[in-house]
């Protein structure tokens, strides 16, 4: 061996080596990588304060934690069983922090702690309250209830609590709109229907614990229907829970079916170009790899790897094979492109490709990040695993089947359509116009546009939740603070203004966590206001005069205002296992050190609610931020925001490519000619969408972005074509290379239009028109003479 043919043959194995050990670095990282599908991707990196309010409140609150239940088919004689069953069988299960069924058995947990705190948390604790005209009625009321029916209290209880404070805050926890009860469970308003409320002991991030909450719960369905012998009885189960691990089941479901299906198409064209399978295998080279360190490069950009940012890399199967594509064609040609030529134009187009991603490098929200990182990562990987790696693994000696037939096809195909130049030009002026006359309403600034979640998933939601009365305030006031207790402070002084709001009609209502877990400061006033034990004996002497009461049975009454005058403030941490805990913690939260209040608002009937009045009628509270919320304008804004600065980022990447272009061409007659067909695409693509009445959405422009950066290779191989670059004649196989790449471009990004996810299809129906517009454009527009054309459908045909 030559000391030249060793050097090579060093270099060779170096280069397998250093790809290989990429390879196993990629799959160490990608295993211990998560995974997530929440719409938290959506939300800014950097929010404003107000921003941040929203985001702690969609993306920690319990709300996000609660599961909405309904049992049907069950017959009326055994929905009491079934429904008590059922909660028992979870109650005994470590995946659920509530289970609410309407069973009195789930209360005694709040009784005993609103019977144990009541001088604390009820309202009407007064010095007035134990006074001697106030206690006075207040023994005279214990005595009526002794001489009737004790209800939920026996006579103990009631001598223990003459004031009623215990009965106020069971009032006061119910729901104003609890759904109702039969035998002792709740059913919906008709019934038919058992219904229960759950809040899952997993954080509302965290998908696997919310799955398996999810298995517990189907599970323990179908044990009780077993049992019970209702096998007709069927379940609904709605929230939040729900739609994120659904929505994370079918974004990997079509990961997997639609990247087995796009590789299987895209595999059939090169095996029908090529007729050989080691030509296969070498496509896959620069298919994995790409998929590979792009998912690793995101990996580790970000911590994870979202699963839109994943079910992307299907795309970029049909985007990377194209360069193995260009070097087999090219390998395979009896009269190859010149090697530099070839690569020059190859490195230009990725570099226009990586152009235009850059731009959404620097946006503040991590989805459009995430996309830019492994869009760039994987057109590198792809075109240098192209360039280095494939020459490597090719055996010495071996060619590809030679695609001149093809190329003399399309010569001819390309020589007879150039007719077409001028009616093309007409066709994208039109569509220009009707694009323009539409700028109005092309985009679609509801955030609803990103919701995977069905519109049928949606109705049963807003079905469930109208029967149990579960939290679904649109308007709201959120109050965020350092501490648990500023928090709850500031609710409190809010409430009072909103109270007045009520009282004179502007208001229908609202509840507060203030309400239900009073702030430290006013517990310990309440606290205060309690009269010590002799004081309190005095005025039970004076207050018990006349009634048929012994002062000794009212001993444990004196007792128990004396312990609750020394007791410690309760927290939330003391409300665990109660449905008054359940109630606070969807209303009180805590995330990155703050604590935020949410007092969901009710408008009064026929009273529009106007956010900002209702805002500058509230207090300023020391030490804590006030925002009225609606949420569903709020959320809207968030977009267009994210959509404004996701247009203004994509703008600045096509400035980028003109520029490299400009950079790259010298030219401005040869730049024009490389943009006018990618500018073409992206007008009749976009006035497509606004002809057939569908705004678009942040997904159609990341497919438009695309389409500009795939296009861009074919307007230049066609550019090169034309001026005598890269062959004088089209039979290097140019043209079937080109006609290919478009082929499992469109492939790749096709089968997403049959997604059923919504922003997959949006995303593949836009690449896959766009790059086959891109690609007929650019043969029309820039493609090269007839002439050209001509001699090379002769000589190809000859061949």
């Amino acid at each position: 061996m030559t000391r030249a043919a060793a050097a090579a043959y060093g270099s060779r194995r170096a280069i397998l080596a250093a790809w290989l050990v990429l390879l196993g670095v990629c799959a160490v990282i990608i295993a211990h990588t998560p995974f997530p599908t929440d719409m938290s991707v959506f939300l800014p990196q950097r929010p404003t304060p107000r921003q941040q309010l929203l985001v702690d409140h969609l993306a920690h609150g319990v709300a996000s934690r609660l599961l909405l239940v309904s049992i049907d088919a069950v017959p009326a004689e055994r929905r009491a069983d079934f429904s008590r069953a059922l909660a028992g069988a979870l109650r005994r299960d470590g995946h659920f922090r509530s289970i609410v069924n309407g069973e009195l058995e789930a209360l005694r947990a709040d009784q005993a702690l609103l019977f144990e705190r009541r001088y604390q948390l009820s309202p009407g604790v007064s010095a007035e309250r134990f006074e001697v005209p106030a206690l006075h009625a207040a023994l005279e009321r214990t005595v009526a209830a002794l001489g009737s029916s004790a209800g939920l209290f026996g006579k103990e209880w009631l001598l223990r609590d003459p004031t009623g404070e215990t009965l106020r805050l069971l009032d006061a926890l119910r729901a104003d709109q609890a759904p109702r009860l039969h035998d002792g469970v709740w059913v919906s308003a008709d019934g038919e229907h058992v219904m229960l409320l759950l809040e899952t002991a997993a954080p509302g991030t965290d998908l696997d614990g919310q799955e398996a909450a999810l298995q517990v719960l189907e599970h323990g369905f179908r044990q009780v229907r077993e049992e019970l012998g209702v096998p007709a009885a069927m379940m609904r189960v709605s929230g939040p829970a729900r739609f994120a691990v659904e929505s994370r089941e079918a974004i990997r479901g079509d990961v997997a079916r639609l990247s087995v299906l796009g590789i299987g198409l895209i595999f059939g064209l090169l095996g029908w170009a090529f007729r050989s399978l080691r030509a296969l295998a070498l496509a896959l080279v620069p298919i994995g790899s790409a998929v590979a360190v792009a998912t690793a490069a995101v990996a580790l950009g970000f911590g994870s790897v979202h699963g839109l940012t994943l079910a992307f890399g299907t795309t970029l199967i049909g985007e990377s094979v194209d360069y193995a594509l260009y070097h087999l064609v090219r390998m395979a040609s009896p009269e190859p492109v010149p090697a530099r030529a070839f690569w020059a134009t190859i490195r230009l187009g990725v570099l226009t490709s990586v152009a235009g991603f850059v731009a959404l490098l620097f946006s503040g929200f991590p989805g459009l990040a995430q996309l830019s990182v492994f869009s760039i990562a994987g057109l590198l990987t792809a075109v240098t695993v192209t360039r280095f790696v494939l020459p490597v693994l090719t055996p010495a000696g071996w060619h590809p089947r030679d695609l001149g037939p093809l190329d003399a096809r399309l010569a001819r195909l390309l020589s007879a359509a150039r007719r077409l130049r001028r009616p093309a030009a007409v066709l994208v002026a039109v569509a220009l116009a009707v694009a323009v006359s539409r700028h109005g309403h092309l985009w679609d600034d509801d955030i609803a546009s990103l919701n995977p979640v069905s519109k049928a998933a949606q109705q049963l939601d807003e079905e469930l939740r109208a029967a149990l009365g579960a939290p679904d305030a649109r308007l709201m006031v959120v109050i965020a603070a350092e501490t648990q207790a500023t928090a709850l402070q500031g609710a409190e002084q809010v409430g009072a203004a909103l109270r007045e709001q009520v009282r004179q009609g502007r208001l229908g209502g609202f509840e507060s966590p203030a309400d239900l877990l009073p702030p430290p400061a006013l517990q310990r006033a309440r606290q205060a206001a309690l009269p010590d034990a002799d004081a309190l004996r005095r005025r039970l002497q004076a207050a018990a005069q006349g009634l048929p009461l012994r002062l000794a049975s009212l001993e444990p009454f004196v007792a128990d205002v004396q312990a609750a005058r020394a007791r410690a403030p309760l927290t939330l941490a003391d409300l665990e296992g109660t449905q008054l805990g359940v109630r606070v913690r969807s209303m009180l939260s805590t995330h990155g050190g703050r604590t935020t209040a949410v007092i969901a608002l009710r408008a009064a009937p026929g009273v529009p609610l106007d956010p900002d009045a209702l805002a500058r009628s509230l207090p300023a509270p020391e030490g804590a931020s006030v925002a009225v919320v609606d949420l569903k304008a709020e959320t809207d804004r968030l977009y267009a925001g994210y959509l404004r600065e996701a247009v203004a980022l994509s703008l600045a990447g096509a400035a980028a490519v003109v520029a490299l272009l400009a950079l790259a061409l010298r030219s401005a007659a040869a730049v024009l000619e490389v943009c006018l067909p990618l500018a073409g695409a992206v007008v009749l693509v976009v006035a497509g969408f606004a002809a057939t009445g569908h705004a678009l959405n942040l997904l159609h422009l990341v497919g438009l972005l695309l389409v500009v950066a795939i296009g861009s290779n074919y307007s230049l191989f066609m550019h090169g074509l034309r001026r005598g670059v890269l062959s004088r004649v089209p039979s290097s196989g140019t043209l079937a290379s080109l006609a290919l790449a478009d082929a499992t471009t469109m492939t790749g990004f096709g089968v997403l239009a049959f997604s059923g996810v919504p922003l997959l299809a949006a995303l593949g129906t836009t690449v896959g028109a766009g790059c086959a517009l891109a690609l007929v454009l650019s043969a029309l527009w820039i493609g090269p003479r007839a002439g050209a054309a001509a001699e090379g459908s002769r000589r190809g045909g000859a061949g």
